[in-house]
């Protein structure tokens, strides 16, 4: 929706586009300082201003509408997103650790992602028609209550950590302890590795309307479609942390799904895509509980935020891609060709379980 309010601003495509790509920057800058923020001071602050950083950028759009605006919203709104990446991963896992339930950290995350996938579903039904009767600030004023909700949320999570008697970290000793958990433990490399891939390709989630659309359906159609979608990544979510075992050819059988269901060109296939982002939304809940049972406390977040900006850089060279690919294919060949990575990751997962180097349960 707040396309249309740059649009209706007078803003071109060019100055539409500089938008996203400081809204990109800044959350690329910030995403590895964030980490170390995390384990340095409060989890809990970090996750309080995070959407109220989101919700102040909102509300400038909405009630100052021009392009310097805009762009300081979308900076607030980066530096929200950068906050909340591997903090809120960092403070789950270890209260669960705290209290003996650190298997419950992937269904936990897993379930969190579903009910966010569907709360955006059903807050995009909803902006249309106070849209329609109310504008942008009636928009605007929403979405600002809505991310005071989550600050206010994040206040009550618990937060364990700085009780203790030792010294306070800094953030020399954090950079030390990540940096030796990376390069000293192989372990942590394959699981940071497994995050990156998994959740970098899948960033081609944005091209599913296109999808749709290549299917021939009529545009009517495409919004319902696309909730098809949605619907299977939300419930692969819900799914996340069982049958963990099975990671590998459950990780497979979705890369074939998505082949197939991209490559056969028609409406029917999109079950077998959403089957299959639903698969890849659970391997994602996968992969981070492998990566934090893997690191430790001491910089738990920054590790966890170099995932994040690893990424990042593949999913900016997934666009990449798929733009140049455009050229010569279709939304469904390209959709397609996704698959080739995830049927790599799985094959290799199952020769790495075969030679004992990841343990069956993990």
């Amino acid at each position: 929706m707040y396309a249309v309010l740059f649009a209706d601003a007078g803003l071109s495509p060019a100055a539409v586009s500089s938008l996203f790509v400081i809204w990109s920057v800044t959350t690329f800058a910030l995403e590895l300082p964030s980490g170390l923020w995390a384990d340095v001071f409060s989890r809990r602050l970090l996750l309080v201003a995070s959407p109220l950083l989101a919700g102040a950028g909102f509300g400038l759009w909405a009630f100052f509408p021009s392009y310097p605006v805009f762009a300081a919203g979308f900076v607030l709104w980066g530096a929200g997103s950068a906050l909340r990446s591997g903090t809120m991963q960092a403070l789950v896992y270890e209260e669960l650790e705290r209290v003996g339930a650190p298997g419950a950290y992937a269904r936990l995350m897993g379930r969190s992602e579903a009910v966010s996938l569907l709360a955006v579903v059903a807050a995009s039904a909803v902006a249309a028609p106070v849209l329609a009767a109310w504008g942008f600030r009636a928009l605007g004023a929403a979405s600002v209550a809505a991310c005071v909700g989550c600050a206010v949320a994040g206040w009550f999570l618990p937060e364990s950590r700085g009780g203790g008697e030792g010294a306070e970290p800094s953030l020399g000793s954090v950079v030390r302890q990540g940096w030796a958990q990376v390069r000293g433990e192989p372990a942590v490399r394959r699981a940071l590795v497994l995050v990156v891939v998994l959740e970098g390709v899948t960033a081609l989630d944005e091209y599913v309307p296109l999808l749709v659309a290549s299917t021939g359906v009529a545009v009517s159609a495409v919004p319902l479609l696309v909730l098809v979608v949605t619907v299977g990544d939300a419930v692969g979510g819900w799914s996340a942390g069982r049958g963990v075992r099975w990671l590998a050819p459950v990780l497979g059988a979705g890369a074939v799904c998505l082949a197939v269901g991209c490559w056969g060109g028609r409406p029917g296939g999109l079950v077998l895509v959403a089957a299959a982002f639903g698969v890849f939304r659970w391997a994602m809940a996968a992969a981070d509980a492998r990566l934090q049972e893997r690191v430790g406390d001491g910089a738990r977040a920054t590790v966890t935020s170099v995932a994040g900006f690893g990424a990042e850089v593949v999913a900016v060279l997934v666009y990449a891609g798929y733009a140049l690919g455009s050229r010569w294919a279709g939304a469904g060949v390209l959709m397609g060709a996704a698959a080739v990575p995830y049927a790599v990751v799985a094959v290799v997962l199952g020769l790495a379980a075969r030679r004992g180097r990841v343990h069956p349960e993990a």
